[in-house]
């Protein structure tokens, strides 16, 4: 349902173009691990793949749309994952995590574990990332990139809403790269590294097919 609602809306708020490594392929139960810039982001990343896979993952997320009724329920309904930031349930997410790839499905997390809190639109590097991501499970990792989702919406709230509603009329471009599949190794600091190199590597591509000066060697444009 979310991929489903995400390939038809994601057009009506900006043109979005999807990009992947020769070869690249998304196999039953890997993990798909996407840099978080936007609370827009999500969608950007369900309608690419989507469209490019047809893959339509179990999406790791704030508790807090949980509490969303009509939301909520859809989320539960479809198998996608609460993550408890900051208390002792956090850790529940990966186990769940962990019986979705073992079921095949695909499984969509954030290690960098939170949006940044610049209020520019521009676009930077991925943040330092979690360990959760290296200790869940000996899955297969397949790296995406996106870049745009911050001129949807980025900032505080008022320029967020603002952000959203004059999207239609801006219609911004976006950008989704997938990157080669890897295996992480056993030691969590190799792999927390070597999954967080994958990615900028992917996020360097995306945001490089929209002119962005972060991933073109220069610094990052404010509004």
């Amino acid at each position: 349902m979310l991929s489903r609602i995400a390939a038809h809306a994601v057009p009506f708020f900006g043109r979005l173009t999807v990009t992947s490594d020769p070869g690249a392929r998304v196999e039953p139960g890997s993990i798909l691990v996407v840099n978080h810039t936007s609370l827009a982001d999500p969608a950007l990343v369900l309608a690419a793949l989507r469209r490019r896979l047809a893959v339509e993952p179990v999406l790791l997320a704030t508790s807090g749309l949980w509490r969303i009724p009509v939301l909520g329920r859809a989320l539960t309904r479809e198998g996608h994952v609460p993550v408890h930031r900051g208390s002792a349930h956090a850790a529940a997410a990966l186990d769940h995590a962990a019986v979705a790839l073992a079921s095949g499905r695909h499984v969509m997390l954030y290690a960098e574990g939170r949006i940044p809190p610049r209020r520019d639109a521009a676009e930077n590097p991925p943040e330092t990332f979690r360990t959760g991501l290296a200790r869940a499970t000996g899955a297969p990792v397949v790296p995406i990139g996106q870049a745009g989702a911050r001129r949807i919406t980025s900032g505080g709230r008022v320029k967020q809403l603002a952000g959203v509603l004059t999207a239609p009329v801006r219609r911004p471009c976006l950008h989704v790269h997938i990157g080669t599949p890897l295996h992480l190794p056993d030691d969590v600091a190799a792999a927390t590294e070597l999954a967080h190199g994958a990615v900028t590597e992917a996020w360097r591509t995306a945001a490089g097919a929209l002119g962005e000066p972060a991933a073109l060697g220069g610094g990052g444009t404010p509004d």
